[in-house]
């Protein structure tokens, strides 16, 4: 229950001072429980800070260990959240938050951990706090307070403090309601996630603080199984039975068709072999499903099918399951992408290493492909419906170490992201950009990566450690979305490295990443070298820019976290350390574009999650035709 209550100062006041008495006989205490904590009384709020109080009442035998409150701008806080120790008069729990922010809603709620006991929480109180100028809000901005190495959070039963942990291939939109909503592969540290269906899913309104769904799909579609053995029939195989407890379940992708109508397109990868031992692996299927309204996360319902595996050798399937380049389905039916044109057109993008990334026209009304599509096999002319190679990283080569295409529209091009390399460690992410939906695409150096391939160039992400960090590696396969307003973000997985806390699992924890976009004067998006944070966007001085920083360079690395080294940028405008060792500096502070050695650096504000209090910071990404570079100022 969420509770908003107005009293007296005076009343407050009083009770803040003095605590209030209840006859104990009056108390019902829950079964188990030696501690009953009455709902907070705000005394007094401003833009930055709240003073509450709550009575408390413990039998004759029990004892508490803590007492404090818990804050969120999410319903229901709990102790792996915000906390703040309290002072315990009396019988009264009182405490002064001072580092909120101005105009924003909270939810407090005081707690005591019982001696041999559980943590007992008091009712919800919403406060909204007054409003303040940004200044404010950056002097008492405080990022959120989840934990990135989740272990201890990461089992079904704490689903609800999950926020972005256990995020693996997502993809986001923003509804009609002013929420995101984030759905996701199946994956999760343990498997924890099988316990609740599949491709879940989960909202925020602040792409800060996520609130946990559960799965949009209960159990391996009808059609799945009878699709699969009509195209085995069609070959002149034996139909098959496939566990289905072996299929995967992978990469959403979800697209606002218009107000009331919500696609999401999925894959699902079958298990086995086309033809017994030592032949190609089965095929992968995309299929769709709607709703009218994802706050409902049960209201999915499933379209059937959309598209396979298309493969240009007839039926000359023996190719053996270890010659990855000569392997035998031309098109992988995974990792779907759908974009509407501003024409209104509906294409979808899919493809992972077999020969690259295709691009099918489907058909607005029914998200289903505009031809039809015939047998999955067959000449290249047979097969065509299937879709048009737009993208490869090895040209003649059918095993390209990329995968994960998102599409999206900015400014007259049509930007491909690709995941490249394996995504346990090396993962990182590339950009290619198009006038036309289906190609050809450039990298920034002008390589036809439809025609020739090629490592696209610039490097979006990459693995990287900056100071007080393990580092992050895996982290590719991105979902590109905007607000509407302008602003346009990047989220994607990110993996610890293994052996992290004597951890040799670690590399199984994937953890959400939301980061903010901005884009060159020549058109390229630039993600950040921090995770957004909501930090108030004040703008940047001059002067805030002498000090150290931390910078890394991203020029490409197979398997390599790129580790940050000191940059000092000096009162002089003289940079030292680094790549920009003795380099000139100078700030255009209309545009927030920081230039060094003539590499322009575009300046934002951020959340520095290195830091163990994760205050703000001021961040910094440019690139040259080669190398990408992310900064961050020092703490000192």
């Amino acid at each position: 229950m969420n509770i908003r209550i107005y009293l007296s100062s005076a009343f407050a006041a009083g009770l803040l001072l003095t605590g209030a008495c209840s006859d104990d006989n009056e108390i019902v205490y829950p079964e188990g429980q030696g501690i009953v904590i009455e709902t907070p009384v705000v005394a007094e709020s401003g833009s930055t800070y709240a003073t509450l109080a709550s009575l408390f009442h413990m039998k004759g035998d029990a004892h508490y260990t803590k007492a404090g409150y818990v804050v969120s701008t999410d319903p229901n806080p709990t102790i792996y959240g915000s906390v703040y120790d309290a002072t315990v008069s009396g019988d009264t729990i009182k405490v002064t938050l001072s580092d909120l922010a101005p105009s924003r809603e909270y939810h407090i709620r005081a707690f005591m951990n019982e001696y041999k006991g559980g943590v007992i929480y008091s009712e919800d109180v919403v406060i909204t706090t007054s409003e303040g100028t940004m200044e404010e809000e950056l002097a008492h901005y405080r990022g959120p307070k989840y934990p990135d190495y989740y272990v201890d959070i990461a089992g079904w039963g704490n689903r609800g403090q999950w926020n972005l942990a256990n995020v693996h291939d997502p993809s986001v939109v923003k509804a009609s309601d002013g929420y995101y909503y984030m759905y996701q592969t199946d994956a999760s540290y343990g498997n924890a996630h099988t316990e609740g269906g599949h491709f879940h899913g989960r909202r925020s309104k602040d792409l800060v603080n996520w609130e946990y769904l559960g799965g949009t799909m209960k159990s391996l579609p009808d059609w799945v199984v009878p699709q699969l053995n009509e195209i085995r029939r069609s070959m002149g195989l034996a139909e098959a039975a496939p566990d289905e407890n072996a299929f995967g379940y992978w990469a959403p992708s979800v697209v606002k068709v218009n107000d009331s109508l919500y696609r999401m397109y999925y894959s699902i990868v079958v298990p086995g072999l086309i033809d017994g031992d030592g032949s190609w692996g089965e095929r992968a299927f995309i299929g769709m499903m709607e709703t009218t309204d994802p706050a409902d996360n049960d209201s999915w319902t499933d379209k059937g099918y959309v598209i396979t595996n298309a493969s240009d050798r007839g039926l000359d399937f023996h190719v053996p399951a270890n010659d990855w380049g000569n392997c035998y389905y031309k098109f992988n039916a995974i990792d779907p992408s759908v974009i509407i044109t501003d024409s209104g057109e509906h294409w979808m993008i899919y493809g992972s290493w077999h020969s690259g990334i295709a691009a099918v026209k489907l058909d607005a009304g029914t998200g289903k492909p505009a031809a039809t599509l015939g047998a999955p096999f067959g000449t290249d002319a047979e097969i065509a419906p299937y879709g048009k190679l737009i993208a490869t990283r090895q040209a003649g080569n059918r095993w390209q170490g990329s995968e994960g295409p998102e599409v999206v529209y900015h400014n007259g091009y049509f930007y491909l992201f690709l995941a490249y390399d394996g995504l346990d460690i090396p993962y990182n992410t590339r950009v290619v950009r198009s006038r036309n939906i289906d190609g050809p695409y450039l990298d920034i150096n002008g390589v036809d990566v439809t025609a020739n391939g090629g490592d696209a160039l610039p490097v979006v992400t990459h693995p990287y450690k900056f100071n007080n960090s393990p580092g992050w590696v895996g982290f590719s396969h991105c979902t590109v979305f905007d607000d509407g307003e302008g602003n346009w973000y990047y989220a994607s997985q990110a993996r610890f490295p293994a052996g992290i806390n004597g951890n040799d699992a670690s590399n199984a924890l994937m953890m959400g990443h939301v980061r903010s976009i901005v884009w060159t004067s020549d058109g390229w998006p630039l993600v950040l070298p921090e995770r957004y944070g909501a930090v108030p966007q004040v703008a940047v001085a001059e002067e805030e820019l002498a000090g150290e920083w931390e910078l890394i360079d991203m020029a490409y690395a197979y398997g390599l976290m790129k580790e940050s080294v000191a940059l000092t940028l000096g009162e002089d405008h003289k940079a030292s350390g680094g790549v920009w060792d003795g380099a000139d500096w100078s700030y255009d502070a209309a545009s927030q574009v920081l230039t060094i050695g003539g590499v322009k650096l575009y300046v934002k504000r951020e959340c520095d999650w290195e830091d163990s209090e994760r205050r703000a910071t001021l961040v910094f990404a440019g690139l040259t035709d080669q190398t990408t570079y992310w900064g961050k100022k020092s703490h000192v």
